[in-house]
């Protein structure tokens, strides 16, 4: 079954797509639809405050980080169960991943960018509506439009929002200027100085973070949108250009075939694997734990800022978030500190990306984290964000070396080593070669963000590693030898 959808673009960042697209969400299921919430690109954050209006997880479209050719079908998975999808697009309508060499990724014969909203839309064959921010606009509105919909013929835009209109006369110029391109206007919101979306340093503060003050936001941008939307107009464009059908997306089947390919076999018994969550680390890709549990873990989530590890844990995946605001309560947690020093010490598989790598280090900016690789971690003022294509250095417990893959930088963190480092990844990046994270033993830490959809065989490997180990450790109980030999000076 197709699922109709509809896209939420806009002609530049700072739009309100956000607003606006959670506003629709929480609109359309208050009246008694079934969304699925999706998001454009690479963005964690986002998805959080769609789970809240959906009440069901938001998902990534992300052809750079897991190839065009999957997008569909991640769609089709996203969507199951639902009867209206709404995605929210990424920067302005044209905008996508900007690359030194255009054969690597930028700009592509349609006129669209990869990984743009544009180009996700066209995959989808879905709808366009485009936000604007109407507080600059006037008559020249109806050029913009003009422009926006005659760039590209594979993007069918079928009408508008227009966001923080300021007066009756102002709403009225603006319809007209809509009416001259033959757009039809879905909602009309006021300027609402009142909406306020809690935010810091790297954006919106994560829902799951934010707890009350989340589902407070969210409600507001709820009403914003209902009050005034036509939302039987919005489903009527969605349901009018259906996305084309799509074989849904198979963690199963990404799980087997990766399996084949590298010759692993099923483990004989469940694989525990702590996946780290709480307020720190809530940067996740849903597919994630539905691929581990493919792959046949039992997957626990932790909060190493309150818990211990479990019992029993053969693997600990450590993902992004803000360890930074919170570094205080992780330090604290000592006994949860030693757990993991300890995991990584015996063998097991430990994963960390960005926010774990930093909680793998020996301090944060002077406070002391677990102490399992040879870095110290500090917080600054520059941004570093972007795709990069990276390649494995060496053999690890999820890569192969030589293995590439595409995947997203986002922090402003950085971090300094202070020993021998067996560095996870390289790339160049303005045509200077960069080196990021530590691949030693059984552990894997760096700062690149990867989607598990996109990397199906390093999830594969992870679980293998896992039960590898927990039969080592069975058969051979205390015997850790020189697992991390480049770890030892570190753990010790």
């Amino acid at each position: 079954m197709v699922i109709p959808a509809i896209v939420v673009a806009a002609p530049s960042s700072g739009s309100g797509k956000t607003t606006v697209a959670t506003g629709l969400i929480g609109a359309l299921t208050r009246a008694g639809h079934r969304v699925a919430p999706f998001k454009v690109g690479p963005d964690f954050i986002d998805p959080g405050y769609h789970a809240v209006a959906a009440g069901r997880p938001g998902r990534n479209l992300d052809p750079n980080l897991v190839g065009a050719h999957r997008v569909p079908g991640l769609f089709a998975a996203g969507s199951r169960g639902a009867d209206i999808a709404v995605i929210e697009g990424v920067m302005g309508l044209f905008d996508g991943r900007i690359a030194d060499d255009t054969d690597a990724g930028g700009a592509m014969p349609e006129g669209h960018a990869h990984g743009s909203t544009a180009h996700v839309a066209a995959l989808l064959g879905a709808p366009v509506v485009l936000v604007i921010d109407a507080s600059g606009h006037s008559q020249t509105l109806a050029a913009i439009l003009h422009g926006l919909r005659s760039f590209d013929p594979d993007v069918d835009i079928c009408g508008v929002i227009l966001n923080r209109v300021g007066s009756p006369r102002h709403e009225h110029v603006l319809r007209q200027a809509c009416d001259r391109v033959g757009l039809p206007v879905f909602a009309v919101l006021r300027r609402a100085p009142e909406l306020v979306v809690p935010s810091r340093h790297l954006g919106l503060i994560p829902a799951a973070e934010h707890g009350g003050a989340a589902q407070t936001a969210v409600a507001a941008m709820t009403e914003l949108v209902a009050a005034t939307a036509d939302l039987a107009a919005v489903v009527a464009a969605a349901r009018a250009r259906s996305p084309r059908p799509a074989t849904p997306w198979s963690a199963d089947d990404e799980i087997a075939g990766a399996r084949e390919r590298l010759r692993l076999s099923t483990p004989t018994r469940p694989v525990r694997v702590a996946v780290a969550g709480g307020a720190a680390f809530t940067f996740g890709y849903a597919e994630h734990t539905e691929m581990l549990t493919a792959a046949g873990a039992e997957v626990v989530t932790v909060d190493p800022m309150h818990d211990r590890l479990p019992p029993g844990t053969d693997a600990l995946i450590i993902g992004g978030g803000f360890p930074e605001e919170h570094v205080h309560a992780l330090a604290a947690n000592t006994p949860m500190l030693a757990d993991v020093a300890a995991h990584a010490r015996s063998g097991r598989p430990v994963h960390a990306e960005c926010a774990g790598l930093l909680y793998l280090a020996q301090d944060l900016d002077g406070h002391t984290m677990a102490g399992v690789v040879d870095v110290r971690g500090h917080f600054g003022p520059t941004l570093t964000l972007g795709y990069r294509d990276a390649v494995a250095v060496s053999d690890s417990m999820l890569f192969a070396a030589g293995d590439r893959i595409t995947g997203h930088e986002f922090h402003r963190s950085t971090v300094e080593a202070i020993g021998p480092i067996d560095h996870a990844w390289a790339w160049r990046k303005a045509g200077v070669a960069c080196r990021d994270g530590v691949a030693c033993g059984s552990v894997h830490a760096s700062y690149l963000h990867t989607h598990p959809a996109g990397a199906p065989d390093s999830v594969a490997r992870l679980i293998a590693a896992a039960a590898a180990a927990a039969e080592g450790e069975d058969r051979h109980a205390g015997d850790v030898g020189t697992v991390l030999p480049c770890l030892d000076q570190s753990l010790t």
